[in-house]
């Protein structure tokens, strides 16, 4: 992970116990605790448009969306992190009485950045599809370029990754009836910067 390490070793509850305190978001991965960079401009407004895109269509269905403030916990336990957008459809699972970490998220949706790329694509990826058994869908988009990976798991279990590049492209999202169209997604987006 390319986040600076903040914190020596913890356990599971020890994190959480800090974390409910802290003022700025921490992610727990395998006893360690990151701090989480701010945000580019661009970063910002794409996440803003796409919980607007999504949020918009949820509405009156058996979804919702949690913001970048809701904690994600895999079910391996060794991965707590704040993921750009999750959705669950049905009724939200969580670690704990405190209901600020979910279990069962559907949809996760990370908006890549150069410090984290890597870290999405890898380690976090495998946490994701590996120990969240209730995820189907996990989206990276791209700052620099109008640009949506999705990846999909498969009734047989594999994942299949399918590309929706350029301005005129739309993303659909089966599993919560969704249709993520990247001129909307991109709006205001600065590509020169």
């Amino acid at each position: 992970m390319a986040l600076a390490k903040a914190y020596p070793v913890f356990s599971v509850e020890d994190y959480l116990e800090f974390e409910r305190v802290q003022p700025e978001r921490h992610e727990f991965l395998d006893g360690s605790v990151y701090a989480m960079a701010g945000e580019s401009p661009n970063h910002s407004t794409i996440c803003f448009n796409l919980n607007t895109i999504i949020g918009l269509q949820l509405r009156g269905k058996r979804c919702r969306g949690f913001s970048p403030n809701m904690k994600i916990a895999t079910n391996e336990k060794g991965l707590y992190s704040y993921p750009d957008l999750a959705v669950v459809c049905g009724e939200p699972k969580f670690h704990d009485k405190k209901k600020d970490v979910i279990v069962n998220s559907t949809v996760i949706v990370e908006v890549l950045s150069p410090s984290t790329e890597q870290y999405d694509r890898g380690e976090k990826f495998l946490r994701y599809v590996n120990g969240i058994e209730s995820l189907t869908d996990y989206l990276l988009i791209a700052q620099e370029k109008p640009l949506i990976e999705h990846f999909q798991k498969q009734a047989n279990g594999e994942w299949i990754k399918e590309d929706f590049a350029g301005l005129e492209a739309v993303c659909p999202i089966e599993s919560i009836e969704c249709l993520v169209s990247l001129a909307e997604l991109y709006e205001s987006a600065d590509f020169g910067a």
